[in-house]
């Protein structure tokens, strides 16, 4: 089947209550050759639209369509089989019976099938494993097994829920890096669903943030994490330090220093600051309060004199002890203002 080049999810809204939508007018693009990430806390509704995409899951209102094409709309929804959509979910779902071979052909039609299913094995780096059960493979093995048998049908998009979630964290890394190759040979659109942060940002070439049913923010990881469009948002990938403040004379100023602001004077914004752009010097009226090491990063935990708690990362090279006197110095690319709505 030929791939799918743009596929919208456009205004989707699902409620399983009167009280709670899972989806709330939800909008979202997927392209070919593009991996996106759908990051977002548990209950955000991220595996609802995975399963909506899939039509495993009908829509209240909203529309998905593949290349103009309806998958699901106010008076269309296409069964799953004919969606051309390929699955993994996070405990793969592989069949215990049978071999790896036969779980990748499960499926696929023609005399040709097992030979594809070899292929497909052999793109993952498996072929070696081709007659092994599902028990007698690692669990980075089982994932790769899924994978090959969700591309097999050569579908137009690729879905992933949780993938890596069950893997040994010394895994995982490897284990991802290997797939997203794959997918991106492959070069159908991708979206999969993660909690974890670094593994979108990592991962993704889009990455769509996702909380109470909506997408919040979209576009590259990179922008994304260092131009949040709200608090929500710059937690969701990462640390992040909230200051309310006001501009005044072009510049917002903040317990540990100030940035520039084009913004109109006496204009109320909220300072989300990240620990990455706090610099420190030997002299000031921060008093160190906690001082955490992690690797060559040492995350030191300080109090303003208004009472407020800043937290710097710095080089674990840094001499600094608890109790002492330090001043900050703000790097303002790591700071973004935002106003209310």
């Amino acid at each position: 089947m030929s791939r799918v080049e743009l596929l919208s999810i456009h205004g989707a809204r699902r409620a399983f209550t009167k009280d709670h939508a899972a989806l709330e007018r939800a909008s979202l693009d997927l392209r070919a050759g593009e991996i996106t990430a759908l990051l977002g806390a548990s209950g955000s509704g991220k595996s609802t639209l995975l399963r909506a995409v899939a039509g495993l899951e009908q829509l209240d209102t909203g529309e998905i369509t593949a290349d103009g094409v309806t998958w699901t709309g106010p008076k269309t929804f296409l069964a799953p089989e004919q969606r051309r959509v390929g699955l993994v979910f996070q405990d793969y779902a592989l069949f215990p019976h049978m071999t790896a071979v036969e779980n990748v052909a499960f499926g696929l039609t023609g005399t040709d099938r097992k030979s594809r299913a070899l292929d497909q094995l052999r793109a993952v780096e498996l072929e070696h494993k081709a007659s092994q059960y599902p028990h007698e493979l690692s669990g980075g093995e089982q994932q790769r097994v899924a994978l090959a048998r969700a591309l097999a049908p050569r579908p137009g998009v690729v879905l992933l829920d949780e993938p890596f979630s069950g893997l040994d964290r010394r895994l995982r890394g490897d284990v991802r890096q290997r797939t997203m190759d794959v997918l991106r040979a492959a070069g159908t659109a991708v979206l999969f669903v993660t909690h974890d942060a670094e593994e979108a940002l990592e991962s993704a070439d889009q990455l769509a943030l996702m909380d109470a049913g909506r997408i919040i923010q979209h576009g590259a990881p990179q922008d994304v994490w260092f131009n949040p469009v709200s608090e929500t948002a710059a937690r969701l990938v990462g640390d992040v330090q909230v200051c309310a403040t006001i501009v005044s004379q072009g510049r917002a100023a903040l317990p540990i220093g100030s940035v520039a602001s084009e913004l109109d004077d006496n204009t109320p914004v909220t300072a989300l600051v990240r620990p990455q752009g706090i610099g420190l010097t030997t002299e000031g009226t921060l008093n160190v309060t906690r001082i955490t090491y992690s690797g060559p990063i040492c995350v030191v935990s300080m109090e303003a004199e208004d009472g407020s708690s800043w937290t710097a990362q710095i080089p674990a090279t840094e001499t600094i002890n608890i109790g002492d006197r330090v001043g900050a110095t703000l790097n303002p690319a790591f700071v973004t203002l935002v106003t209310k709505n």
